[in-house]
């Protein structure tokens, strides 16, 4: 079974909505994942934006530590007990939305889900983007994605 990431607010290929835009709705969408490989232990999820004008382009969303047996995450994050959301390029933990600069063209927001081989990643809230992927390179068993593309024409 191909492990698979699925949405009913986003659609792979397809424009982000207004409501996952910061200055619209600033709400993370829903998410559900399936065919996970044997040896899952927990999930993880990141949105990261590659077009950013930061030459490291920009975290929008780390979570960590959500347990094997949750599949999805309805829309606006409520999160499972255990789960760890990290500090975003915002500097703040959860959410944020798209909020690329004006008439920069559009930029890809990639929401991933990871299949964890660990019950419990050694992240924080405290931690960036970086701090979460280079958990995550040790320890992913599986990836699924979706990219949606925001554009602010200014």
């Amino acid at each position: 079974m191909t492990f698979t990431l699925t949405s009913t607010d986003i659609s792979d290929g397809g424009l982000l909505p207004d409501a996952q835009v910061q200055a619209k709705g600033n709400t993370s969408p829903h998410l559900k994942w399936s065919g996970a490989p044997e040896g899952t232990k927990s999930f993880a999820i990141t949105c990261y934006d590659p077009d950013a004008p930061t030459g490291s382009g920009f975290w929008h969303w780390t979570v960590a530590n959500i347990p094997a047996d949750v599949t999805e995450i309805p829309a606006g994050g409520l999160l499972p007990s255990g789960a760890v959301e990290g500090r975003t390029d915002f500097g703040e933990p959860g959410f944020g939305g798209a909020a690329p600069p004006p008439g920069h063209g559009p930029h890809r927001y990639i929401f991933t889900v990871f299949a964890v081989d660990t019950d419990r990643l050694d992240v924080t809230p405290d931690n960036s983007g970086a701090v979460f992927g280079f958990n995550l390179h040790f320890h992913t068993l599986a990836k699924a994605s979706i990219t949606a593309t925001y554009e602010n024409a200014g």
